[in-house]
């Protein structure tokens, strides 16, 4: 449940105001209650997270020292969380670190990892429960003794944080409980684990953890005070598809707003997430008078360059339905038509590489509104292509040639 004080707040918002008034068990009813509780409660779960993160850094640090490089891994939007992290770990970790899917994990184990020994991989779940997120530490720990384990969950209960309790080679940071989504959807699942692992690099320092969750929290804030009645507005409007752009950590921001928008919309409104400079190279084709562009832009002036020539060119070649920009900064030469801007000072300070979580916000609050404009509900939009943990599967290993399979050269192995 969402404080009192934060509660009273947010209804300055009329969009808010109207979806808060009634009592949660009338907003659970109407299928919205805990989709928009999780949105809302972001601010507050974050600085929880950096807490958690300061009072475990200890042991994270003598986990992780000596390792040669980290591997995020997870699927569907926990990937998405390492894509927004690992171009910054890296260089403030001095050590390669990159993202993975679960399932290229799965598939094609330690031929796709960095090759020097010891490394971690870090498995990123909501849940813990889904058969590949599973099946990846399964693998690694039976193949690869040299490679150690962090996993970061929401979920205390989940097969990743409960199956290898007795494995010292696996270590668990379990995220506060709210963070575990009963919505269908990951939203403040997304940004705590997001959070976490952007701490990674700063465990030295405990007051640089919790600078960063207050200035982030505070921004959130503000942008759910100003902006959600914006962001209703945007959502309503007569759009059928949308393109989401980002660059760098931003990229990944980009694509777990179009999944958002997708998942929350049941396939309504067709998504694609693309760089700045990737849209030129055939994504724009897809542009027309029906797309809603949604651009994520950077405070950093040679990136910003780049992502303003390009919508310079959205403007000139009269591309797209209208855009909706997101930044510190935003010109208004940059605004034709319908445009809107979301403007965030609090980006520029919080610097590119920090500001995703704040990007994702915005996706979230787009996403949840025009699932409503659709006359869904939030908390559960599917009509049951998708569920919130996804069914279990069989999990294939390498097998002998002399074996016999369903599939040939592979049996069946810790099926969930």
């Amino acid at each position: 449940m969402l404080e009192k004080d934060w509660l009273s707040e947010l209804a300055t918002q009329a969009e808010l105001a109207d979806l808060l008034a009634p009592s949660t068990e009338c907003q659970e009813a109407a299928g919205y209650g805990h989709t928009l509780a999780e949105i809302c409660q972001q601010p507050h779960t974050w600085l929880q997270t950096a807490d958690g993160l300061i009072e475990a850094r200890a042991w994270l640090q003598d986990w992780m020292d000596g390792v040669q490089w980290l591997v995020l891994t997870g699927s569907g939007s926990s990937q998405y969380v390492g894509e927004c992290v690992h171009p910054v770990l890296q260089p403030e970790m001095g050590r390669p670190v990159v993202t993975l899917g679960g399932g290229w994990l799965l598939i094609d184990g330690a031929r796709c990892v960095p090759p020097a020994r010891p490394g971690l991989l870090v498995s990123l779940a909501r849940s813990g429960d889904s058969p590949e997120s599973v099946g990846v530490v399964e693998a690694f720990l039976e193949a690869e003794p040299l490679i150690k384990h962090l996993v970061i969950t929401c979920n205390p209960q989940g097969r990743l944080a409960m199956d290898f309790t007795g494995d010292r080679r696996v270590r668990r940071l379990t995220l506060d409980s709210r963070t575990n989504d009963r919505s269908l959807v990951m939203t403040s699942s997304f940004t705590n684990m997001a959070i976490a692992s952007r701490a990674l690099s700063l465990l030295g320092d405990a007051e640089a953890i919790r600078r960063l969750a207050d200035q982030l929290a505070r921004a959130a804030r503000s942008i759910l005070l100003r902006y959600a009645d914006v962001l209703a507005a945007v959502a309503r409007a007569p759009f059928k598809k949308a393109v989401f752009l980002g660059t760098g950590c931003q990229f990944g921001a980009a694509k777990e707003s179009a999944l958002k928008m997708l998942e929350m919309n049941s396939g309504r409104i067709p998504t694609v997430a693309e760089t700045f400079l990737g849209l030129r190279h055939g994504p724009m084709c897809g542009v027309d008078r029906d797309t809603l562009a949604v651009c994520f832009l950077s405070s950093d002036p040679l990136a910003r360059a780049y992502e303003e020539d390009l919508l310079a060119e959205l403007n000139r070649k009269d591309l797209g339905a209208r855009k909706l920009l997101i930044g510190a900064e935003i010109r208004p030469a940059l605004l034709t038509g319908g445009d809107v801007a979301v403007r965030i000072p609090e980006m520029a300070a919080a610097g590119d590489v920090n500001s995703p979580v704040l990007a994702v916000l915005v996706g979230q609050l787009l996403a949840f509104f025009r699932c409503r404009a659709e006359g869904l509900r939030p908390d559960n939009p599917s009509t049951g292509a998708i569920s919130r943990v996804v069914n279990g599967f069989p999990i294939y290993r390498e097998k002998s040639a002399k074996e016999n399979a369903v599939h040939p050269g592979l049996k069946p192995w810790a099926a969930d």
